[in-house]
């Protein structure tokens, strides 16, 4: 069921209309007001006042007082994320459903809501739509769900500015409880949290391949590749694995959980990884002398670039008070991660989505593949159409090609940076497709329908959708291992 209309008091803190209307409405009748008498009391047309009891119109704060004095209530109390009785409950999901793309497109025209509508035929519509819903979101688990559900993740994620303040204190406490002072955390120590947390650490060699690690609950045991890719962090693996233990997740049951889970789990072992004392006090010392490097981040933790650059991202605003970009980009131009809270424009498709979309050739993220020197640190000054950026990128090497990590801000925060005084700066007008979607004049004129490519299609072009949950993990191998692996039964030992 879609979303019903929302506004907000204050950023990050948002409010249900429809369910505020509900609760205007039962309160009015309670009282018995009429629509006429309430509309006197807060000075308004009862046109407007109806619009507003049926969740059809967004309040301000001043509009949300006044409705709260004239039914001699405070604004709290109609604040309530609950509603008022089961009556209205049903009400509001009926009125949801309604409004929501699949009631459309049945077909069918509104159906009001009347006294005279019974709670049981309003269950009875509604278990209907839910299975409804069900088969028409099973039959269209398709990428577009995906990258909406990314879509509305990304802007949840801009409105903290990517900081989680449970997640870093949920890591402080797990340091703590291992004795870690902070710095660099080693293999050592993430095997301490595994065992803090009741677990053994088990290095196999017939991980399922759907898998990164299966974490064995009854037997409190962890199974992780004994031999991993040259470009992943063994303590990664551990640490991510040991995150979705504590954050208690399970199987997710939509794309946006899936991601949101994702996303969490991430977060937390990347602040195992790079504590956040230690981190904001190397950056904020960088900040004063104006020498700000993902580098420092990298090499004062140990871990990869493309850990520290997100990680930065994670302090930067929150610490720093510096909005920052992310930009993760295959060579070939395409992204395959996102984040921003400077305002800067990524390229998006119609669904809002940036992860697939190529990024503009005049970018750091692209012109950084085009410098010989690969081993230090490419920065740039770029023109766009959302204002001046400096950006500095880097490239990795991994199984599926050349990745460049970027991160960026605006030209007026460019002074805590190092590489600030770099002299490449390019100008992009991306979107606009004159920049760099269209080959230019002179060589269209020469080579227009005398060139014909053979395209390298991407291999999940035409792939279906997982069907065994929106991880894409193939059960049947994963309870197969864990019975193999299970120690109370005679197996042959497996585990290194």
């Amino acid at each position: 069921m879609t979303t019903s209309p929302a506004f907000s008091i204050q950023d990050g803190l948002m409010f249900d209309s429809l369910v505020i209307g509900r609760r205007i409405r039962q309160l009015r009748t309670d009282q018995g007001m009429t629509l006429d008498g309430l509309a006197r009391a807060i000075g308004r047309a009862p046109s407007q006042v109806s619009v507003v009891e049926n969740g059809k119109r967004e309040l301000k704060l001043g509009e949300l007082q006044r409705f709260a004095a004239a039914l001699n209530v405070s604004p709290e109390q109609l604040l309530s994320a609950e509603p008022a009785n089961e009556r209205a409950a049903l009400e509001i999901a009926f009125e949801r459903a309604q409004r929501g793309p699949l009631f459309a497109s049945l077909g069918l025209g509104p159906m009001p809501v009347r006294k005279s509508l019974s709670d049981e035929s309003m269950k009875t519509i509604l278990a209907l739509h839910r299975e409804l819903e069900r088969i028409h979101t099973e039959r269209a688990a398709t990428p577009e769900e995906a990258r909406r559900a990314n879509t509305d993740l990304r802007s949840a994620m801009r409105r903290r500015h990517n900081y989680f303040a449970e997640l870093e204190e949920m890591a402080h406490s797990l340091h703590q409880a291992v004795g870690h002072p902070g710095g660099p955390l080693s293999q050592r120590v993430a095997a301490d949290l595994a065992s803090h947390l009741g677990f053994t650490l088990h290095y196999v060699r017939d991980l399922p391949v759907s898998t990164r690690s299966i974490t064995d609950t009854r037997n409190g045991r962890i199974y992780v590749p004994h031999q991993q890719s040259p470009d992943a962090d063994p303590r990664s693996v551990v640490l991510q694995a040991l995150a979705s233990h504590v954050l208690h997740r399970e199987e997710p049951k939509n794309y946006a959980e899936f991601l949101q889970q994702r996303v969490e789990i991430n977060y937390l072992a990347a602040a195992l990884l790079i504590p956040e004392k230690g981190a904001v006090e190397l950056l904020s010392r960088a900040k004063e002398a104006r020498e700000l490097s993902v580098e420092d981040l990298r090499d004062g933790f140990g871990v990869s670039y493309e850990t520290a650059a997100h990680r930065f991202t994670n302090l930067a605003t929150e610490h720093l008070d510096i909005p920052v970009h992310f930009v993760k980009a295959h060579e070939s131009g395409v992204i395959s991660k996102a984040y921003e809270n400077d305002s800067v424009m990524f390229p998006t498709d119609a669904l809002g989505a940036v992860e697939g979309q190529v990024v503009c050739r005049y970018w750091s993220a692209r012109r950084v593949f085009d410098v010989d020197d690969h081993f230090s640190p490419y920065h740039q000054y770029t023109d766009k159409p959302s204002g001046t950026y400096w950006c500095t990128s880097r490239i990795q090497s991994s199984q599926r090609g050349q990745f460049s990590v970027s991160v960026g801000t605006s030209f007026a925060n460019s002074k805590w940076f190092r590489g600030r005084d770099t002299t490449n700066r390019f100008t992009s007008t991306c979107p606009d497709e004159s920049c760099c979607r269209r080959p230019p004049a002179a060589l269209s004129e020469r080579w227009e329908g005398q060139a014909f490519p053979t395209a390298r299609l991407n291999s999940s072009l035409h792939a279906a959708m997982p069907t065994t949950g929106f991880t894409g993990v193939d059960s049947t191998e994963v309870y197969e291992f864990l019975s193999h692996h299970d120690p109370s039964v005679a197996w042959p030992a497996a585990s290194i």
